[in-house]
């Protein structure tokens, strides 16, 4: 008897504990709660932490966060005004704030992404195509842009953005104040929008680097062929300082061997006016410089029998030179002249 009163007793025990359990919840400081009952929301929502208490087996507890939440939004090809093919990522920060509405209207978080994901991607959709590229992808309308001026000079779209009249912060604002409202209605609380990531479309993708391409290559053969002219105006400086300075060297070396002749033949005049043997042996010597440019071993000279040179070999008589007149007979000058044939007198 008393065992059976000691298993019924376990037994009221474990089902008061069941009951207990079915009956009493707690909410975390990061929770709000809809109580529902047969699909039907029971009281208001419950928004302070502690311990809470439900109809036990009847009531369901639908938790939703409190905090921040994120969304991630896909990136999506969108055009703009001048019809350039852009993709477009962006980001948004979202909070539950009415969690009644949100339960009857989405009933849980994916089902809030889903949405986001629609309004989100619409407004953004329709801001970016009643605007100009540049407008989506500069961030301020007073940010000032470094510029080369070189480059600038070469082609004029290179370093040079057109102005702008509002800027990406201005066109995500756009995006979240017709968002917002349109989110509100399912009891979100839309809190903020941003473009995280903008790019051209893939399929003009290359087309555009090809144009960038182009244009750098432009530049670059523009300064290639400044450097080219410029080392052409050089060399051509360079060879007239060259001729200049040949020039006035020549110039410089005629003028002294003209002096140098001029003196010579001042020299020569006075030794010939001197004395009739002086005069003599000017035009011996003279003639002697003549056979000696002239005459090479290999060489067979013809000589007439009136000419100067021919009065000179008849003047000498081999064997009865004398000492004395062996030195100034010039037919001994002869022997002298290297290269010379040996010349004997008819």
């Amino acid at each position: 008897m008393k065992a059976l009163a000691s298993v019924f007793g376990l037994f009221l025990l474990i089902a008061a504990a069941i009951v207990l359990n079915a009956t009493l919840y707690t909410i975390d400081e990061t929770e709000q709660v809809v109580v529902t009952r047969f699909q039907q929301v029971v009281g208001d929502p419950l928004r302070d932490p502690g311990l809470k208490a439900k109809m036990p087996f009847v009531d369901k507890v639908n938790r939703f966060s409190k905090m921040v939440m994120e969304w991630d939004g896909p990136s999506a090809v969108m055009p703009t005004r001048e019809k350039v093919n852009i993709v477009v990522n962006t980001f948004a920060r979202w909070q539950i704030k009415d969690p009644l509405v949100f339960f009857q209207k989405l009933r849980d978080e994916r089902s809030a992404q889903s949405r986001l994901n629609d309004i989100l991607g619409s407004e953004t959709r329709k801001v970016v195509a009643s605007h100009d590229f540049i407008e989506v992808v500069r961030s301020s309308k007073n940010r000032t842009v470094v510029k080369d001026e070189t480059l600038v000079a070469a082609d004029s779209r290179v370093g040079n953005l057109p102005p702008i009249q509002l800027g990406r912060p201005a066109l995500e604002k756009m995006v979240f104040d017709s968002a917002k409202p349109k989110i509100a209605a399912f009891g979100i609380e839309l809190l903020d929008v941003r473009i995280k990531r903008i790019n051209y479309n893939p399929d003009v993708l290359r087309t555009i680097y090809d144009r960038m391409t182009s244009e750098r290559m432009q530049i670059a053969e523009r300064f290639r062929s400044e450097g080219q002219g410029e080392a052409a105006k050089r060399l051509g400086e360079r060879d007239r300082d060259l001729k200049e300075i040949e020039s006035e060297g020549y110039k410089k070396v005629q003028e002294l061997e003209g002096a140098a002749d001029a003196t010579a033949t001042e020299i020569y005049a006075k030794a010939y006016n001197s004395s009739p043997e002086a005069a003599a042996l000017f035009e011996f010597t003279k003639a002697m410089e003549t056979l000696k440019k002239t005459i090479t071993p290999d060489s067979t000279l013809v000589l007439t029998m009136d000419g100067d040179l021919m009065g000179y070999l008849k003047s000498a008589e081999p064997g009865k030179a004398k000492a004395e007149e062996g030195a100034q007979n010039p037919m001994n000058l002869l022997k002298g002249i290297p290269g010379l044939p040996p010349l004997q007198a008819p």
